[in-house]
């Protein structure tokens, strides 16, 4: 038996603002998916054919370099969108970024035709788009000022906090090669800035996970 939440069910709690016109839009045509951890949801140069609401689970956003570097960008977590699927799926233009399920995540995939229609016809699908430029826009500047003005150290404490604050956890399963990824730094000095990290009492460091002390 599915014990799955249905459209509807994921729409009223993740996105109340949503008004009811739309919400049954949305559930007549929406279609929800599963990713496991590690599966990619949107690849680099995908033809984008809809665009997803993301209801359960973690998503990472990163931008591929030409030799196959991977920058992260920012994560999404239920009740997020992700812009730039937003922007492809409108312009049916294909994918400049990759996104990555963190865990076992749940999206609802919304055709791409339907966006002419839900920009012109909803005004909180149009409020909602907008803000969600808005945020993701903050946190790519964020992103930007933190490689413009921030040592490697300062780097790391700010996307562990980020890390723990937005997964609410206080242990989290991750590798120091795949944190050194995420700030296109070498695993050997985030190694050596985890450590200090943990001789001040900030984290301890397990084999697979780092635990959260502030």
């Amino acid at each position: 038996m599915n014990n799955q939440p249905s459209v509807i069910n994921y729409l009223n709690t993740l996105f109340p603002q949503f008004e009811p016109a739309l919400k049954k839009v949305l559930e007549e045509n929406a279609v929800v998916k599963t990713f496991n951890a590690g599966d990619l949801l949107i690849q680099t140069g995908q033809n984008m054919r809809s665009t997803m609401l993301i209801v359960e689970g973690a998503v990472k956003l990163y931008r591929e370099g030409n030799e196959g570097q991977e920058f992260f960008m920012y994560n999404l977590f239920p009740g997020n969108a992700c812009a730039l699927s937003l922007i492809c799926a409108a312009k049916q233009q294909t994918s400049e970024v990759m996104a990555k399920a963190m865990e076992q995540t749940t999206v609802l995939m919304i055709p791409v035709a339907l966006m002419d229609k839900l920009m012109q016809n909803y005004r909180t699908w149009y409020y909602f788009v907008i803000e969600t430029y808005r945020l993701r826009f903050e946190e790519l500047l964020e992103v930007i000022d933190h490689i413009a003005f921030k040592a490697m150290d300062q780097r790391l404490e700010v996307y562990l906090s980020n890390q723990f604050k937005d997964m609410k956890k206080r242990e989290l399963v991750i590798t120091h090669g795949e944190i050194a990824r995420d700030l296109n730094s070498s695993r050997e000095v985030i190694s050596r800035l985890l450590k200090k990290m943990e001789q001040r009492g900030e984290v301890i460091l397990h084999r697979n996970y780092i635990e959260y002390l502030l």
